[in-house]
């Protein structure tokens, strides 16, 4: 006697990721919260534009209180948004990489 066994497949988009890509996936959405905040994305793009800045010189140009730049470039540099370079008693941010700055022109497109 021959055992046929009918295995019926649905294919589910969500089960279809991998936990490599689920694990991705998981750290894209915390990137992008990181970025999701008026200031945040403001200092992205002074920052796109002027290149690596000072704490004094972001919450001057974007009038926003020093506590208030620190505290979301802190945020971004957690999340690996901006960098930090020391310079003496002076921390210079920087963007990580140019291309968080396309996360603005992509939102100016899309709305």
């Amino acid at each position: 006697m021959v055992n046929l066994t009918v295995i019926c497949v649905v294919f589910d988009p969500i089960m279809a990721y991998t936990t490599d890509s689920l694990q991705f996936l998981e750290r894209a959405t915390e990137t992008l919260r990181a970025a999701a905040h008026p200031i945040r994305l403001s200092i992205i793009g002074l920052l796109a534009e002027e290149g690596p800045r000072t704490v004094k010189h972001i919450h001057e140009s974007l009038d926003i209180q020093q506590p208030v730049a620190s505290h979301h470039l802190r945020i971004m540099k957690d999340k690996g948004i901006v960098d930090v370079e020391r310079d003496g008693q002076n921390s210079r941010y920087g963007l990580r990489d140019k291309r968080f700055a396309g996360l603005l022109e992509i939102m100016r497109e899309l709305i």
